[in-house]
């Protein structure tokens, strides 16, 4: 009791915590970096290295290796604690943006990508892991909302510099100039995280460890199958090569490890969208789906639909990370109940999607679409940063790992199946010359926005029966 009370009467900015915010923020920092800059590059790096048919893999290739990671990262963290987790997310990941940097294909990019997403499998449980240890529960959503703050500068300057560089040639750089800031990061971070070890209570021994990262390698896999056969059934050379059967068989393969693998990976009552927890690892995952899979393709439809440069199509993701970390500082003021904004934040993210897509189908003014987006971003900082939330207030000390690695596989799955998805449409909808048809965004866009919509009325099932007690030394 003392110590939680005294931690609540301590700031985040506190001598106790302020190395441990300043290193997990740097993180969140670093990543934002990355993701923007890949996301604005991208429109260059296919045509460079030969990749428009396969752009969409670019994405969803990173999130199918953050996948095994994840699964694997959420047992390692209850047996071993946060710190051989978040190690190993550092050397993956930096290696992966070298990798990305010096690629001489688009085939090595992709694998760049992948192993730098298993790094951010392996980095980003750990961080869910330390806040629970480390922060009383009062100055968690608090933490939660400076993460979507710490995305306002990448974003500002991330997208503009990264859309330069690919303009002039120098995308490369906007992979390796990351790396050392990921080292920074972690590096800032460990003088707290070697002090916490693995959790008092464990609920989990180390033969159910390599179960669950064995299914999350087969969920990948799975994933990895699947997604791989619907992008090749458009490429004429693969198709012809391998034949349909083979293709439509690797993907049936795939979908049905896929449903074998992921009930066993997520609490018990996602397939049913169950009251509670289960509800809310649904609403993160239509969440990402919708938001991500958009995302994607974002600048791609400024640059060709409306001819802007890398460099200005760029600042509509900054105007939707904007808006994300505005929805994520609304949440901390608890003008409404955290289950409420699972419902209004997926409403709102649907809505405007729509209105991105009849933007872009009527050719109206491009800031349109900008400012659309935008607002977007504000119900995905409603939603996703009080999904965070309620993780760990419906998860246990033993199981705040665990519970943290299916928030984030519902997040990863999501995405990859909206940037696979989208991807695998896109490809069919492109003329013989390999250019987008008019009406291409707007089906994409639209088709991802019913998934927001459907996460709206998952997120009325967020409410728990009765209210959950933390005990008050807890964290």
């Amino acid at each position: 009791m003392g110590a939680g009370a005294r931690g609540e009467s301590r700031g985040l900015m506190s001598r106790a915590y302020r190395g441990l915010v300043v290193g997990l923020l740097a993180i969140v920092t670093c990543s934002a970096f990355e993701a923007m800059a890949v996301t604005t590059a991208m429109p260059v790096v296919a045509g460079e290295l030969g990749g428009a048919r396969a752009y969409g893999l670019a994405f969803s290739f990173y999130l199918t290796a953050s996948m095994a990671a994840t699964a694997t990262a959420g047992s390692w963290c209850d047996v071993a604690g946060a710190r051989p987790s978040l190690l190993t997310g550092l050397g993956l990941m930096t290696a992966g943006l070298l990798l990305c940097g010096g690629a001489w294909d688009f085939g090595a990019f992709t694998l760049g990508r992948m192993v730098s997403g298993a790094g951010a499998g392996f980095m980003i449980v750990p961080v869910y892991v330390i806040i629970g240890q480390a922060l009383p529960a009062p100055l968690q959503p608090v933490l939660f909302g400076w993460f979507s703050a710490a995305w306002v500068v990448p974003s500002l300057v991330g997208p503009y510099v990264s859309g330069l560089l690919a303009e002039h040639g120098l995308w490369r750089w906007a992979f390796f100039g990351v790396a050392p800031i990921v080292v920074v990061a972690v590096l800032l971070t460990w003088p707290r995280v070697r002090g916490l070890g693995a959790p008092e209570a464990r609920s989990m021994a180390a033969g159910e460890g390599r179960r669950r990262a064995l299914l999350g390698l087969a969920l990948a896999v799975g994933v990895a199958a699947a997604q791989w056969a619907s992008q090749s059934s458009t490429d004429p050379g693969v198709r012809d090569a391998m034949g349909p059967l083979a293709l439509g068989a690797i993907g049936v393969a795939g979908v049905v490890a896929v449903v074998l693998t992921i009930p066993r990976l997520l609490p018990a009552g996602v397939v049913r969208v169950a009251r509670g927890l289960p509800a809310v690892i649904v609403v993160r995952g239509l969440l990402t789906l919708a938001f991500f899979g958009a995302e994607a393709f974002i600048p791609l439809m400024l640059v060709d639909r409306y001819g802007l440069e890398p460099s200005i199509a760029g600042l509509a993701l900054t105007g939707g990370a904007l808006g994300w970390t505005a929805g994520s500082i609304v949440q901390t003021k608890g003008w409404l109940t955290r289950p409420t904004y699972l419902v209004v934040g997926p409403a709102l993210l649907g809505a405007c999607m729509a209105a991105v897509a009849a933007v872009v189908a009527s050719g109206a003014t491009p800031w349109l679409l900008a400012v659309a987006w935008a607002v977007a971003g504000m119900g995905m900082g409603l939603a996703t940063t009080t999904t965070s939330v309620l993780l760990l207030d419906l998860s246990d000390e033993a199981e705040r790992g665990r519970n943290s690695a299916s928030l984030q596989l519902a997040d990863m799955l999501g995405g990859v199946i909206g940037t696979a998805g989208a991807g695998t449409l896109y490809s069919l909808l492109l003329n013989p010359d390999r250019t987008p048809q008019p009406g291409t965004f707007a089906v994409l866009v639209g088709a991802l926005a019913v998934s927001a919509l459907v996460g709206a009325a998952a997120g009325t099932r967020t409410r728990t029966p009765s209210p959950v007690v933390r005990e008050a030394g807890r964290a």
